[in-house]
C-alpha cells in the first residue's frame, strides 16, 4: 500500500482513524488498542519525570524471572501497561518482561482480537542517572477465536506475524514512535495539553557512520564480530562509537542518525541477552519498516519464531548494508 502522507502537528487520535480508512473492515479495534499504549505512555511519563520527588527512583529489592533487580518505576510501568491494556475489549493477552508467564485478560472484560508483549520499562539501571529509557511494545493478531479465553500459542509468534510495533523514548521529551505496514512514524508529547502531535512523518533510516556496542565485552565476542568492530574504526573515515546502555536509546539514535547497534552473542551467552518477543522483535519491525534491517547475527530476526515466551537473541540492527556485512563476518568467523 502507499505511504500515507499526514502534516507535522496531526494528533495520533486523528492519524490512527485516517490510517483505518484504508481498511475497509477494520473494527477499530487497533485504534482503540493504541490509544490505551499512548495512555500508558503518558502516566509513565509524568512518573518519570517525578520519580525524584515521589520516592520511586532505586531498587524494590527483588528480582524478576530473569535474574534482574526490579526497579521501583519497573513495577509502576508494568501496571500502567496490564491497566490500560485490560478493560477495552481490544486486547486478549499480554506479555511482560517483568511476568514469569502470559497474562490473560480477566474473565469480567472481553478477550478481544490482539496480543501485546512489552518491555514496560527498557533501561531501568539507568534511572537513578537520569538517562533516556523507554518502553517498548509488540502487537500479533491472535489465532484463536475472539471472545474466547487466548492460548499460550497467540503469544508464541513468528516475527513475520507482527501487526504493529514501537517504543516510546522518555528523555528530553516522550516520544511515540509506531511501526506498522504505512510506515513509520514519531509523535512527541505536548505535556501542556496531554496530546501526542506527530513530530516525525515517513521515517527512514539514513545512511551514517555510527556505532553502537558494549566493547566491555569484547573479549567474549566471536572472532567475526571483533573483526567487524575493528575495521569500522580503520576506515578511511572512522566511525564514531556512541553507546548509552539503554536499548531504547540506542536503537532509536540508530533509527534517527543511521549506523548499526550490535548486541552480539559472547562466550557466556550464547544465546543472546535480549528478550525475543518484546525487545528484538519489535525493534526490528521498526527498523525493517524504515528501510533498514535486523538479523541474530546469523539470519534476518523476523524469520525466527518463539518458542517460549521469554526466548532470548543476539541482534545486529540497523542500516541494511552494514548489518549484512557485520552478519557474514560473524558467520565466515564460525
Amino acid at each position: 500500500m502507499a505511504t500515507p502522507q499526514f502534516e507535522e502537528g496531526t494528533t495520533l487520535d486523528r492519524f490512527l482513524m485516517d490510517t483505518m480508512r484504508d481498511y475497509p473492515h477494520a473494527t477499530g479495534q487497533f485504534v482503540n488498542l493504541m490509544q490505551s499504549i499512548s495512555l500508558a505512555g503518558k502516566l509513565i511519563a509524568a512518573r518519570v519525570n517525578r520519580a525524584g520527588l515521589l520516592g520511586m527512583l532505586g531498587a524494590v529489592g527483588s528480582t524478576n524471572v530473569h535474574g534482574e533487580y526490579v526497579q521501583r518505576l519497573d513495577l509502576y510501568a508494568n501496571e500502567a501497561f496490564k491497566h490500560a491494556l485490560e478493560h477495552g475489549g481490544h486486547t486478549c493477552m499480554i506479555v511482560s518482561e517483568e511476568e514469569g508467564g502470559p497474562v490473560l485478560v480477566p474473565s469480567r472484560y472481553r478477550s478481544g482480537e490482539y496480543v501485546v508483549t512489552f518491555d514496560p520499562l527498557d533501561g531501568s539501571s539507568n534511572i537513578d542517572c537520569n538517562i533516556t529509557i523507554g518502553s517498548i511494545f509488540c502487537i500479533f493478531r491472535r489465532l484463536t477465536p475472539e471472545g474466547e479465553p487466548a492460548e499460550l500459542r497467540d503469544a508464541c509468534r513468528a516475527g513475520d506475524e507482527i501487526v504493529a510495533s514501537g517504543y516510546l523514548i522518555f528523555g528530553s521529551g516522550t516520544l511515540l514512535v509506531l511501526a506498522t505496514e504505512a510506515g513509520v512514524f514519531g509523535f512527541t508529547l505536548d505535556p501542556t495539553v496531554g496530546e501526542f502531535f506527530l513530530s516525525h512523518p515517513n521515517l527512514k533510516i539514513p545512511k551514517g557512520s555510527t556505532y553502537s556496542v558494549n566493547e566491555g565485552h569484547a573479549r567474549r565476542w566471536s572472532s567475526g564480530v571483533a573483526s567487524y568492530v575493528e575495521a569500522l574504526k580503520e576506515r578511511s573515515e572512522p566511525w564514531k562509537a556512541r553507546y548509552v546502555g539503554s536499548l531504547v536509546a540506542d536503537v532509536h539514535r540508530t533509527l534517527l542518525k543511521g549506523g548499526i547497534f550490535l548486541y552480539p552473542a559472547t562466550t557466556d551467552a550464547p544465546q543472546g541477552k535480549l528478550r525475543l518477543l518484546y525487545e528484538a522483535f519489535p525493534l526490528a519491525y521498526v527498523i525493517e519498516r524504515a528501510g533498514g534491517a535486523a538479523t541474530d547475527g546469523e539470519r534476518r530476526l523476523l524469520d525466527r519464531s518463539a518458542g517460549d515466551i521469554h526466548d532470548r537473541t543476539p541482534l545486529f540492527i540497523g542500516d541494511a548494508d552494514e548489518v549484512a556485512r557485520a552478519t557474514r563476518e560473524n558467520t565466515a568467523a564460525s
